[in-house]
């Protein structure tokens, strides 16, 4: 039932999209461990890149134990083709030393014994694991109804005068991630979330949105201050 805990529309903007997108789930996994590699490798990496280079990392790398036994050099060989391989494969590295310290064994496993806080405060401690990627691990591989905010959720919500940045570059603090959970349905969380990425991929980009496509244009303030100063983008 609506309430003016939330924002006005978000049930009519949730069924828009889930009318267009039905839900796609981007690929993304059930294992939470796996999760984190995937979401690992798609840092700055378009959506073709890296989900070959998931698939290429679990080629070399086909099960958790043997990329926890891996030098970072031999883990970053696989992961080439998507960027910033150097970097991605010392975060692997640092958290399977972290979880096996932790656990005896590279393992997430223990995530579905916690409540959603302690899932998350767990998640937070890993190196390099911030608030965006600890609520996709949760919510894709742990069915938690969280909502991870990327930069088309972002982009999207404030498009739709759901929720303002607090930081002068306007990019999205982990405030303004909570901020905007809060706004969102519990049980919306999931279905705006991965149709809020499809339609950022689609229609709604951060330089050129092709407004006249959309399916939510009705809910955009966008529209209404294309040109002035104040656009929300």
């Amino acid at each position: 039932m609506p309430s003016s805990k939330y924002p006005s529309g978000v049930w009519k903007v949730a069924a828009a999209l889930k009318n267009r997108y039905r839900d796609f789930n981007h690929y993304n996994l059930k294992n939470p461990l796996d999760e984190l590699l995937f979401i690992i490798c798609s840092t700055k990496t378009g959506e073709a890149g890296y989900r070959d280079t998931y698939r290429s990392l679990k080629q070399i790398f086909p099960t958790h134990l043997q990329v926890a036994e891996a030098p970072a050099e031999y883990i970053a060989r696989p992961m080439v083709s998507g960027g910033l391989s150097n970097q991605k494969s010392k975060a692997i590295r640092e958290i399977y030393d972290v979880l096996v310290e932790r656990f005896g064994e590279p393992t997430l496993a223990s995530l579905r014994k916690m409540d959603d806080a302690e899932a998350e405060a767990f998640l937070l401690l890993l190196p390099g694991v911030g608030k965006k990627v600890a609520r996709c691990v949760m919510m894709y591989s742990l069915g938690r109804q969280v909502f991870p905010v990327d930069t088309h959720c972002w982009r999207i919500a404030r498009r739709l005068g759901w929720v303002r940045p607090t930081q002068k570059d306007k990019h999205c603090a982990p405030r303004d991630m909570d901020r905007l959970q809060s706004k969102i349905p519990p049980g919306l969380r999931y279905s705006l979330h991965v149709n809020m990425i499809s339609l950022g991929r689609e229609i709604c980009t951060s330089s050129a949105p092709q407004c006249d496509g959309c399916p939510i244009t009705a809910w955009c303030l966008r529209i209404g201050v294309r040109g002035r100063n104040n656009e929300p983008e």
